[in-house]
């Protein structure tokens, strides 16, 4: 008798979301959670749907229940290797689509799954191409409004938890709140980081493609 035989499949499927795309500081966080069929009236009984939709507080809470009882991956993005790879890649959409790549992958060393969904982003061919052997095996689905398949909005949960964390002891590390958003306030903090620690500080902290970069250096 086969392995597959003794262990069948568990139906599910992989869901994929990221946080920080729109955030001038802070990393790109990319998660997936893996969620059986059976699994899906306790994510609806916990509340679970897309993080934009809830509280700080309430993501990071929901974020470690997930973690405990989900097969899942996470993958940080920081901004100085974000910014070396939008130097390198010049498309947004192409470091996603790696982001997604790796977290599907990781999921699958773990659990089998025949199925990954994620946000409509690019080329979906973006994402296939940065999957290696085992992620080719699965069906790839993006739609608009992904958010609204269960394990989806599970990883947006653990995306906006991880990026919440990481801004935080960025902000730390460099004495300055650093607001989420790319709204006047991040203007003004870059503005703050810029005068106490100088123009290049900015590679360290955000992503210097967003506009917001040059507005900050005809302000110093």
């Amino acid at each position: 008798m086969q392995q597959s035989e003794l262990f069948p499949p568990i139906k599910g499927h992989i869901g994929t979301d990221e946080s920080g795309k729109g955030d001038y500081f802070g990393p790109l966080v990319i998660a997936g959670v893996f969620l059986e069929d059976a699994q899906q009236g306790v994510l609806k009984e916990l509340g679970v749907k897309d993080s934009k939709s809830l509280s700080d507080n309430r993501s990071r809470d929901l974020a470690e229940i997930i973690k405990r009882g989900y097969p899942h991956s996470v993958v940080s993005i920081g901004p100085e290797k974000y910014n070396e790879l939008y130097d390198k890649l010049r498309n947004l959409n192409r470091i996603l689509a790696w982001g997604h790549a790796r977290v599907i992958e990781n999921i699958l060393a773990e659990v089998p799954s025949s199925q990954a969904i994620t946000d409509q982003f690019g080329d979906r061919l973006f994402v296939i191409s940065a999957l290696m052997k085992k992620g080719r095996q699965i069906e790839l689905i993006q739609r608009p409004k992904a958010e609204a398949d269960l394990a989806v909005a599970a990883a947006s949960i653990l995306a906006r938890a991880e990026f919440l964390k990481r801004l935080y002891f960025l902000s730390q590390d460099w004495g300055l709140v650093l607001p989420k958003g790319s709204s006047p306030p991040a203007e003004e903090a870059g503005l703050k980081l810029v005068k106490l620690h100088g123009i290049e500080s900015l590679a360290k902290v955000a992503k210097t493609h967003f506009k917001l970069t040059e507005r900050i250096q005809k302000l110093v």
